[in-house]
């Protein structure tokens, strides 16, 4: 059976001079401050998670992901892999599909790290992870640049 999901975050910037570091899909990209929340606040695996629970039915951003970082699990890797331990066995992710809206930092030169980086967490193929990014013309805050929005299309195989 596929099952189709959706997933999406936001994060407003950390103050300008916060020594927190900015991670979009589990990659460090240097000159823009990090983003607010408990955890690194990556929106890309934030929304990706969403998406994840979003075929398994079981939430994990919340009070799943509060626990963890209680216990000083602040990666947002772990919840990925917390939401994909939930998958059913002999599941198979088929597609991903990202989108990114952000004024900064320009993303075009860290796709590519950011889309190998999801197939290694995820168990596929690169070329099964499409990213676009966009400002969105300035027309929402994050075009505006106080922080970044991610939507994320996930398509997966799922035996009956």
């Amino acid at each position: 059976m596929i099952k189709v999901a959706i997933g999406q975050d936001s994060h407003r910037f950390e103050p300008d001079g916060s020594d927190k570091k900015l991670v979009l899909g589990g990659v460090p990209i240097e000159g823009c401050p990090g983003l607010e929340g408990n955890s690194d606040a990556d929106v890309v695996l934030h929304a990706l998670t969403n998406a994840v629970s979003g075929i398994t039915c079981v939430n994990i951003l919340g009070e799943e992901a509060d626990r963890m970082c209680r216990r000083g699990i602040t990666d947002s890797s772990a919840y990925l892999k917390a939401a994909l331990g939930h998958m059913k066995e002999g599941s198979r992710i088929i597609h991903v599909s990202i989108s990114i809206e952000a004024l900064r930092p320009r993303l075009s030169p860290h796709l590519e790290r950011i889309r190998t980086n999801l197939a290694e967490l995820l168990g596929i193929v690169p070329c099964c992870i499409g990213i676009t990014a966009t400002t969105g013309e300035g027309l929402t805050e994050f075009g505006k640049g106080i922080g970044i929005f991610c939507t994320v299309i996930l398509t997966a195989d799922i035996p009956e």
